[in-house]
């Protein structure tokens, strides 16, 4: 430690790369635990014993263009939905819902106006099936609602204090692609999510209002809910009903995608997979910057201390001792490098998690492994600097100026 001290800036410069390497796997260990904990929320307030059904395949597509075999799918249809409801043991409900791409949609008051926002047509039974879709003022839409195709409409929680700034909405009118719609109720805000601080766009209508207004809307999909612990179960069941209502080969892919918390979950960590590959890499070129660092200021250190190596050896020193003596001193330094990296990352995420309401932070693991690492880095690239001064001959040591 009185060597660092002595040379501060070069010591500084040299535990660089390490600080660097060792922050990253920190880092990444915290914003992965973070959107981890986000996706456990998320199966917690979509239902983990729910599945989502669309004609679609889920995940990504590059942005561009569905392949053929998509586009040319027949889309769901409600009789789908009340046959799998009708002919699946282990689903215990079922929402259908309708979304219309072809245009985009606002919805307006004289006091303000909200663009982009999440428009579906839903079933009475969505508030159900959906675990995040809990009623805060007013009432859900009902079975009535939906049959008498009636003009009323849920706002999301968001979406409600930009329309209506003066108060409560309930009763009042909104305007919706010039359409107006009464405003019977307000949707909670959804609690957790894959990005930090979403907001709640949602714009409920009965789904026959919906159909009715916009008859070229075809595009259904559904919401499976299963008996507690039975979710594998009813997607197995509901999976064999659609391939039987859609004809679909013995030998065939499924002409629709059937998706899981639990998949989203897996496909999640599949990402983190790459992203830890990736991050492995770039500690790596750090710890390799430090290591030579550390190599470098410790074969100077030998340097100028060889006439103390001789004086140790003349007073009998061991080898062994002298060997440990500039080990330990490399691992110190390096060591040092990782506590300076907790220090930082650790302030770090937690300025996130403060600006941000981010339940991110650093894991244990990922605090053991640094410190591991960094020490072990000292240990492998001041062997030999070590071994040198260990090998230094005590007379010519002594001669040493």
């Amino acid at each position: 430690m009185d060597t660092l001290r002595a040379h501060k800036m070069r010591s500084a410069l040299t535990v660089f790369g390490v600080v660097l390497g060792v922050s990253v796997i920190m880092l990444v260990a915290a914003l992965i635990t973070g959107f981890d904990a986000q996706i456990q929320e998320n199966i917690k307030q979509f239902g983990a014993d729910t599945a989502f059904i669309s004609r679609w395949d889920q995940g990504p597509h590059g942005g561009g263009r569905r392949p053929k075999e998509e586009r040319e799918r027949k889309p769901l249809t409600l009789e789908d939905a009340e046959a799998i409801k009708e002919g699946s043991p282990a689903v215990k409900n079922v929402t259908a819902f309708l979304i219309w791409w072809e245009q985009p949609h606002s919805v307006r008051t004289k006091a303000g106006s909200v663009s982009a926002i999440d428009f579906r047509g839903v079933q009475a039974n969505f508030g159900q099936v959906y675990a995040n879709a809990a009623t805060v003022a007013g009432r859900f839409i009902s079975e009535g609602d939906d049959l008498h195709r009636e003009k009323v409409v849920m706002l999301g929680e968001n979406v409600a204090p930009v329309l209506f700034p003066e108060g409560d909405p309930i009763g009042k009118d909104v305007t919706i692609d010039g359409s107006d719609f009464q405003v019977i109720g307000v949707v909670e805000k959804p609690k957790g999510g894959f990005a930090m601080g979403d907001e709640d766009r949602r714009v409920l209508i009965p789904y026959n209002t919906f159909r009715k207004i916009y008859p070229g809307a075809y595009e259904n999909m559904f919401r499976v809910q299963a008996y507690s612990k039975m979710l594998d179960q009813a997607v197995d069941q509901a999976t064999e009903v659609l391939r039987r209502r859609r004809n679909v080969a013995y030998n065939a892919k499924d002409s629709f995608s059937i998706q899981t918390a639990e998949q989203q979950v897996e496909e999640f960590h599949s990402i983190m997979l790459m992203t830890y590959v990736a991050t492995i890499v770039l500690s790596g070129i750090g710890l390799l910057i430090g290591g030579v660092g550390v190599m470098n200021i410790m074969l100077v250190s030998v340097t100028e201390r060889t006439r103390e190596i001789g004086i140790r050896k003349a007073i009998g020193a061991k080898r062994g001792d002298i060997t440990w003596q500039f080990l330990l001193e490399a691992m110190t330094l390096t060591g040092a490098g990782g506590v300076i990296a907790l220090v930082l990352v650790n302030g770090l995420v937690l300025l996130i998690r403060l600006g941000l309401k981010w339940p991110g932070s650093v894991p244990a693991w990922a605090i053991a492994a640094g410190l591991i690492v960094s020490i072990k880095v000292g240990l492998i690239f001041g062997v030999w600097p070590a071994m040198k001064a260990a090998k230094l001959d005590p007379v010519e040591a002594l001669r040493y100026e």
